[in-house]
């Protein structure tokens, strides 16, 4: 048998996280039904996906990006238009991201520290999108990350202290006639090498990893609605301001809701100038609602707009018989979420959107419009199938 220091399972370490990542989800103070036990639980099956997959592309000297999030390792109420992608990086190395512009609505960049927060960098390196790069006619791109140099060239942004992870996201209008692009990394003095191939020690460490990420995981974005959400007044929503931690030209609207099964939500908004506004709801597991069987999500670009220019959508259990129906999915309370960007504008409070508890049977009466937005069972089942549909071409494509 081969020599080890340590005669211990390699997965206890992850054992026991999860195992207290169970009790943490157990007892979560906002269970109120068997249904939102389920969504922890299943909450927690993705999550152990996801740092599993993390462990193993955790070592910095052979990067490579990943799925940061997806529809089955939720985290951080992710946009169900975005796909998004990480790889973990060091603030001493030189790094080479090569890639080719989609047709993306917006394409952006971000270093964060190991907490999930941004790096502090005098010249705005941090986070910005596509347009600050030179992006050939072809939509080809090349752009540098590394330590602070003389004459570093075009494309060239400096790592700030604590540097761990570049992030990457690439943001969708229509899911269906745009088309993601390309994206790899290389470290500069170690592509065209091999990492060390793992022994025992070195897999342990990696449970080690996976277990820290898992508990930390669930800590954290059980905290973050608390922080940004819930001390705010039930069913209503903030004037736009710049997304907390975000990008320069991120806005963000937000609130929490929590209606009965006789209640409705009408929201009333501005289709934007701004290359992106969607709108979507989350969980109280601070992830998004099925978005691909479910119509939880709507972007200026697959909303009904009114013939005035304003885009209204219903939020409740039950379907009022438009197009712009916000399914609760059977959630009782959750989280609401605007988001505009690719902002070269401030968005202000007359970007912003109106919201009104109604009862579910005074939806029809109350929308100006409703004639202009009503939708049969034949024609909602179809605007289901073109979500799934530009679902999956979007993950395959």
């Amino acid at each position: 048998m081969p020599p080890s220091a340590d005669d211990r399972s390699p997965t206890e370490p992850l054992q026991a996280a999860i195992a207290e990542a169970e009790k943490l989800i157990a007892a979560a103070d906002f269970i109120r039904t068997e249904r939102d036990l389920a969504e922890g639980y299943d909450y927690l099956a993705g999550s152990i996906q996801a740092v599993m997959q993390l462990s193993r592309a955790h070592g910095t000297g052979h990067p490579y990006f990943v799925s940061s999030t997806g529809p089955y390792t939720k985290m951080g109420l992710d946009n169900p238009d975005t796909l998004y992608y990480h790889a973990n990086i060091e603030p001493e190395a030189e790094y080479l991201i090569t890639g080719v512009r989609g047709s993306t609505v917006d394409l952006s960049f971000q270093v964060l520290n190991g907490d999930y927060s941004a790096t502090d960098v005098p010249n705005g390196d941090d986070a910005f999108d596509d347009r600050r790069l030179d992006i050939a006619p072809d939509g080809s791109y090349q752009l540098r990350y590394g330590p602070p140099k003389e004459n570093p060239g075009p494309n060239y942004f400096v790592l700030g202290e604590g540097a761990s992870t570049l992030a990457v996201r690439e943001v969708y209008g229509g899911w269906t006639a745009e088309r993601k692009g390309s994206i790899r990394i290389e470290r500069l003095d170690t592509i065209g090498t091999a990492p060390a191939i793992p022994d025992v020690d070195r897999l342990r460490k990696r449970y080690r990893a996976a277990g820290r990420m898992l508990v930390q995981r669930i800590h954290t974005w059980f905290n973050f609605p608390k922080w940004f959400y819930l001390d705010l007044p039930v069913n209503t929503l903030t004037e736009p301001r710049l997304t907390p931690g975000g990008l320069s030209t991120q806005y963000s609207s937000v609130g929490h809701f929590d209606l009965a099964d006789d209640d409705a939500l009408l929201i009333t908004v501005p289709k934007s100038d701004v290359p992106y506004q969607g709108f979507q709801l989350g969980s109280r597991w601070y992830i998004s609602l099925d978005y691909v069987n479910h119509q939880t999500s709507l972007n200026s670009a697959q909303a009904q707009v009114d013939p005035d220019g304003m885009i209204r959508m219903v939020v409740s259990a039950r379907n009022p018989g438009i197009a712009n129906w916000i399914e609760t999915t059977g959630c009782s309370q959750g989280i609401l979420q605007f988001r505009w960007q690719r902002a070269d504008r401030a968005v202000t409070a007359a970007d912003g959107p109106a919201i009104e508890r109604v009862p579910f049977g005074k939806v029809r009466e109350l929308l100006p419009h409703y004639g202009h937005n009503a939708v049969d069972e034949a024609g909602w089942r179809e605007r289901i199938a073109a979500r799934q549909r530009g679902f999956a071409e979007r993950m395959l494509g």
